[in-house]
């Protein structure tokens, strides 16, 4: 299967957060460091990839939810 990028963010912790989100759902996740390492808690750029099939699913469960 292929892998696309979901999202990619700054920290890398954030990615972790929404890999713990989409595997508590049962998607399976990967991240890839972007970027160095991270150097006195300033965090790397990283990608959350998830198989193709599972985009859309992953996509809506990350959304912010609609709230009025």
């Amino acid at each position: 299967m292929n892998w696309m990028t979901l999202r990619t963010t700054s920290w890398r912790w954030e990615a972790e957060l929404m890999q713990q989100i989409l595997e508590a759902h049962g998607i399976p996740t990967r991240i890839l460091d972007l970027g160095s390492t991270s150097y006195f808690g300033a965090g790397s750029p990283a990608a959350l990839q998830v198989y193709a099939k599972d985009r859309w699913t992953a996509l809506l469960l990350l959304s912010p939810s609609e709230e009025e």
